[in-house]
């Protein structure tokens, strides 16, 4: 699972990979984390500030940092970017009325100077529910295609069932591979 991603993520010992999940309220944040860390997910509280997750294992740590959505919290996003090693932006895909606020959440962030050339991991969450938007038509409405100064990525998944996480692990260990080389 997570740990052999990890693993391959950062061969030398005594790392630490960085990551930020954001998105807005109700996306499904503090469930992708709990997933990500093979923790249950059958029950989850909305995040009142921040979560953080550190994960050790052969010298080892990753840090994901997960930071609530809600309006009030978001002006307090940029405090947390600094040294982030990869973004992760997660979008309900069946909430198609927040489209235009995610997206512009995600355009603001993206523009800051902390994520110059981050990799940005987006995962279109929810796709479990019969009125979520394909991953493909959300990536359009972002207008991902013209993040031309960073590697993108959008992966539809399902943090309840954990259909489509591995393979969007899968891509965070393939940019952190390319970028040591």
């Amino acid at each position: 699972g997570l740990l052999s991603v990890i693993q391959k993520l950062k061969g030398s010992p005594e790392q630490e990979l960085r990551i930020v999940l954001l998105g807005l309220d109700n996306a499904g944040k503090t469930t992708l984390l709990k997933r990500l860390a093979s923790e249950e997910v059958s029950t989850i509280t909305p995040t009142q500030g921040f979560n953080i997750k550190s994960v050790q294992s052969h010298g080892l740590k990753l840090n994901v940092w997960d930071i609530g959505g809600q309006r009030s919290i978001r002006p307090y996003w940029k405090k947390y970017l600094g040294s982030t090693d990869l973004l992760i932006y997660v979008i309900d895909s069946a909430d198609q009325k927040r489209f235009e606020e995610t997206g512009q959440e995600l355009a603001e962030l993206t523009e800051d100077e902390s994520l110059t050339g981050v990799p940005l991991l987006v995962f279109a969450n929810k796709q479990d529910l019969v009125t979520a938007a394909p991953a493909a038509e959300i990536a359009e409405g972002l207008s991902l295609h013209t993040y031309r100064d960073r590697e993108w990525q959008i992966q539809a998944c399902s943090a309840l069932s954990g259909e489509g996480v591995q393979d969007g692990m899968n891509w965070i260990s393939s940019q952190i591979m390319n970028r040591k080389k």
